[in-house]
């Protein structure tokens, strides 16, 4: 039996170094606002460094994974039940990101100033939680940003988005049926428009900025990975050779895109007309990484590793409770005086390990309780 009869693309349990991907997405998230913050007490190596410049990079990449596995699991539980159960969709989506989300908010605006006042930090939150408690509940926290400037939880914005796609779609998936492939082109045609329109200036500043951060084309993009996975995986197989090169060209183009991130925006995007499908651009890339992967499904030793797997299965609380820890570490290492490359390594290293392990007792003593819970309601 060859490989190509023995893999069936509409039963896959597991792909492959995902999680691994997960995790240094999450990671790349990290550093981006690690030199951020940096940066506000001086230029030093880790603010010059592409590397440390793809925090939205990474973001789009959370999109498109979240897109394409999502659509995934629809696919195969409307193929195996013949339906799809909208509330154990909800159940499932509500018990792993809500609870961690609305403690960050608890967090940021009641605990962590305690922390802000102790080591002497001169942050001030933004706005008041009467003023913003809308945005928080509605999972629109992006606009906190576009209102009230920077802050602690701004993080919470993607998390936002994706509340507001997966809202949408599982009742797309159960009543539209037999035209989600085209459902997904039209969510990217729509967007494509609804920014033309805005780059245009039909709409007021506000409006603009949902439509750009509402990156539901990433997650769409993701779909069409996953939709044509799904349906045409194993007639694929055969082109294996052709695969394999076209997947080490998406490779050579992530890579590329991460360590020269500024030069390829300041050649390709930096004008505004061409600015609005930069994100087209970087999540078609990351949809077609991602489909290759799965396509072959191997492991990669170092991506399915133990510790990867591991860290990405906390990557979520990774990418939480970073910015709280690094607004933390960052006055009291400054205040060290060492030198800046000394500076920034202890900088970073600790609040990686610092976040990697808060996330791992997040995920230990208190998300696992929701997602025992899940595991009851579905039985």
């Amino acid at each position: 039996m060859t490989h190509q009869e023995k893999v069936d693309f509409k039963s896959i349990k597991l792909f492959n170094n995902f999680d691994g991907l997960r995790f240094i997405a999450a990671l790349l998230v990290l550093c981006h606002h690690a030199a951020s913050l940096t940066g506000q007490h001086g230029a030093t190596l880790i603010t010059q460094l592409d590397f440390f410049k793809n925090g939205e990079n990474a973001v789009s990449f959370f999109f498109v994974l979240s897109g394409f596995l999502i659509t995934y699991l629809l696919l195969q539980e409307k193929e195996v039940k013949q339906k799809i159960s909208i509330r154990n969709f909800y159940i499932k989506r509500i018990l792993r990101i809500w609870p961690l989300y609305f403690l960050l908010i608890i967090i940021a605006l009641f605990i962590q100033p305690v922390f802000i006042d102790l080591f002497h930090i001169p942050y001030v939150l933004p706005y008041n939680f009467k003023d913003t408690w809308m945005y928080f509940v509605f999972f629109l926290p992006g606009m906190v940003t576009f209102y009230y400037g920077s802050h602690l939880l701004e993080p919470l914005w993607s998390i936002g988005v994706e509340e507001l796609f997966y809202l949408i779609w599982a009742p797309i998936f159960k009543y539209v049926k037999k035209f989600i492939f085209p459902v997904l082109l039209l969510v990217l045609a729509a967007k494509l428009v609804l920014l033309q329109l805005s780059h245009l200036g039909y709409f007021p500043p506000a409006i603009s900025y949902l439509i750009r951060i509402l990156q539901f084309e990433s997650m769409s993009y993701g779909g069409v990975g996953a939709f044509v996975l799904f349906n045409y995986g194993k007639s694929l197989l055969k082109y294996a050779r052709s695969i394999q090169v076209i997947k080490l060209v998406f490779v050579l183009a992530i890579l590329a895109l991460i360590f020269f991130s500024s030069t390829i925006h300041f050649l390709l995007f930096n004008s505004n007309s061409h600015s609005d499908f930069e994100v087209f651009v970087k999540s078609f890339l990351f949809a077609g990484f991602l489909f290759s992967m799965a396509l072959t499904n191997k492991k990669i030793l170092f991506l399915s590793s133990k510790p990867m797997v591991y860290l990405g299965e906390i990557s979520y609380g990774i990418y939480m409770y970073h910015l709280l820890i690094l607004t933390v570490l960052i006055l009291p290492i400054h205040n060290l005086h060492l030198n800046p490359i000394l500076q920034d390594a202890l900088f970073l290293s600790s609040s990686i390990l610092l976040t990697i392990l808060v996330a791992a007792l997040s995920k230990r003593f208190f998300e696992s309780y929701f997602l025992n819970f899940r595991k009851k309601l579905l039985r």
